[in-house]
């Protein structure tokens, strides 16, 4: 299998995790949405870019941005439908701020 391409995200999410309050938080099973699954749902959903925009912003491929964004979509459709918390981690990205890289 070929390597991942490393994806451009400029929206770090922090330490996020939501889930639903109706469940304790240890019987709840949970979906992990990747940096750069939450950065295609917030430049799509959100900022409301196409995906050509997107693709360019991200350094990836336009095919490669719709199925980021089929992904995002049925993790985040199967978290709420199921009552299942959703954290925000990995994936193969670059997070850039202001000009500057990190990793």
């Amino acid at each position: 299998m070929r390597p991942k391409k490393k994806r451009w995200v400029r929206c770090a999410p922090g330490e996020r995790c939501f889930r639903p309050r109706c469940a304790p938080a240890k019987q709840l099973e949970g979906v992990n949405l990747t940096l750069d699954e939450f950065e295609a749902l917030r430049l799509a959903d959100l900022e409301r870019y196409e995906q050509n925009k997107i693709a360019a912003l991200m350094k990836v491929h336009r095919s490669t941005v719709s199925r980021i964004l089929s992904a995002a979509h049925r993790k985040v459709a199967d978290a709420l439908v199921n009552l299942k918390a959703i954290k925000i981690e990995g994936g193969c990205c670059e997070i850039k701020s202001r000009g500057k890289k990190r990793k």
